[in-house]
């Protein structure tokens, strides 16, 4: 297929990358700036002919950027964005020059484009949208090694905070250990294997069911000194431990410890 890119940034540069692998083309891309390995389109001109136009901008820019492109769609199958949380029908407005509208959202961490285009295989991706939109999009999904599942607009806050959970607190979290770990001479890597089994676990045998060590046990003592180990840290350590130990208390449903230790 043809595809135009409109943000060829972390998000569109990793498809941009993935899609040229499987052997689609690239007709070009619409950027704030010019000088990316692609052609560079002009925001003025009609856009080229191109299966799918990927929208991968800020969410607080879609709308704005779907309207800026609008005159110039007259040769385009399907605009998506690739949004987790913004609504298609934000692009609703195109369906009255002839265009199919969708979302494609990669539910995959993208640091930057090339780390991003290896991440995409095997990876899901949420799609929704108009027939032919969902029909190309999960075309274009299957040829990079994605699988696919429906994302509908009512679905989109939930789903997207899932995601950022999923992805950032897990980060928050491996930060504080690092600090105590590195405050205590030792390297944080010691602790991979550890949290590689202890996400293989919440897979297979559910969160609750991974949960181990003293808050799970009700071990207050443990705790305590815990809580003050990471503030010896620095109050930043402490404060961010004791709010990750006091969520992980109540998912342990041992909210009846918390008064024991604050």
């Amino acid at each position: 297929m043809r595809l135009v890119i409109v943000g060829p940034g972390r998000a569109g540069g990793a498809i941009a990358i993935a899609a040229t692998r499987a052997g689609h083309e690239i007709a070009g891309v619409l950027s704030r700036s010019a000088g990316t390995e692609w052609t560079d389109l002009s925001w003025d001109e009609p856009l080229p002919d191109a299966d799918i136009v990927l929208i991968a901008v800020r969410d607080d820019a879609i709308a704005d950027v779907s309207n800026r492109i609008a005159p110039n769609v007259g040769r385009v199958g399907v605009v998506a964005h690739v949004s987790g949380f913004t609504p298609v029908v934000v692009l609703h407005h195109l369906q009255d020059r002839g265009v199919a509208v969708g979302g494609f959202h990669p539910l995959q961490t993208l640091p930057d484009a090339e780390t991003g285009a290896d991440a995409l295989a095997d990876s899901f991706v949420g799609i929704d949208g108009d027939p032919l939109a969902v029909d190309m999009l999960t075309h274009l999904a299957s040829t990079l090694g994605m699988r696919h599942f429906a994302l509908t607009d009512a679905a989109r806050p939930a789903y997207h905070a899932a995601a950022a959970a999923a992805a950032n607190f897990v980060v928050t979290s491996l930060a504080v250990s690092a600090d105590l770990y590195e405050s205590a001479g030792i390297d944080p890597a010691v602790s991979r294997p550890l949290v590689e089994r202890v996400v293989a676990n919440v897979f297979d045998k559910g969160p609750v069911a991974s949960l181990t060590g003293p808050i799970a046990r009700g071990d207050i003592e443990t705790v305590v000194g815990h809580l003050e180990a990471a503030h010896e840290v620095s109050e930043y350590v402490g404060r961010q431990f004791r709010l990750l130990a006091e969520a992980t208390t109540i998912r342990a449903g041992r909210e009846e410890d918390l008064h024991r230790w604050k």
